[in-house]
């Protein structure tokens, strides 16, 4: 099956994060918009040490309008106080900033970007990394980091490490999305890789003193 392809987002020339969160509000790079309640932009200080970047909204975000308030958030909070971490020094977003769902009788049930929307959706995230210039960037899930990678990676093998990166901060770290642990039908699997997930951000808090 070809790729589908969308155009590009085009951000304007800006290092203003609400200029920025207001420009992708009329983002219609891909088809995602159409069905979206509004665009999710990311949220924490301009001059965050650590940005998470996730999957995409979820059901809550997309009617909240921000990142990362649902279930997964929560638990995603949780690790981040674990890990000897606060949100002052986090700034959150997605690599998609729109939820692409599907209906399923009154639920509105997730699914995975494309591609082609992920690369179309690349434009806001090198923005908010421009504006923000964390040190360590934390990337949550396949999605998350085959959008900063530019590149499909394995995250079972790829992930607690510190990869050197001279595009978008000093360090990239994969780890798992709060939402697959959320999703985990198996109890140990689940606190495994919770553990990972503090373990990881445990990882980027002793890399800013490099």
């Amino acid at each position: 099956m070809a790729l589908k392809k969308f155009k590009q987002a085009q951000p304007p020339d800006s290092t203003n994060l609400k200029t920025l969160a207001a420009a992708a509000a009329t983002c219609t790079g891909c088809d995602l918009y159409k069905n979206a309640t509004q665009t999710v932009f990311g949220k924490g200080k301009k001059k965050a040490r650590i940005l998470l970047v996730g999957e995409q909204p979820g059901d809550k975000e997309d009617l909240a309008g921000l990142p990362f308030v649902g279930p997964a958030g929560e638990l995603l909070k949780r690790c981040i106080e674990q890990a000897g971490l606060t949100m002052d020094e986090i700034y959150l977003t997605n690599a998609v900033k729109h939820f692409k769902w599907r209906p399923a009788g009154k639920v509105r049930l997730h699914q995975k970007p494309s591609m082609g929307q992920i690369k179309a959706c690349r434009p806001w995230l090198e923005k908010e990394v421009e504006s923000v210039k964390p040190k360590v960037i934390v990337a949550l899930g396949a999605t998350a980091a085959t959008s900063v990678l530019q590149r499909v990676p394995r995250i079972g093998s790829e992930r607690g490490k510190a990869i050197k990166d001279i595009e978008l901060a000093d360090y990239i770290i994969l780890s798992w999305h709060p939402s697959a642990i959320l999703r985990s039908i198996d109890r140990e699997d689940a606190e495994v890789k919770r553990a990972d997930l503090v373990s990881d951000l445990k990882l980027a808090k002793k890399l800013l003193c490099k």
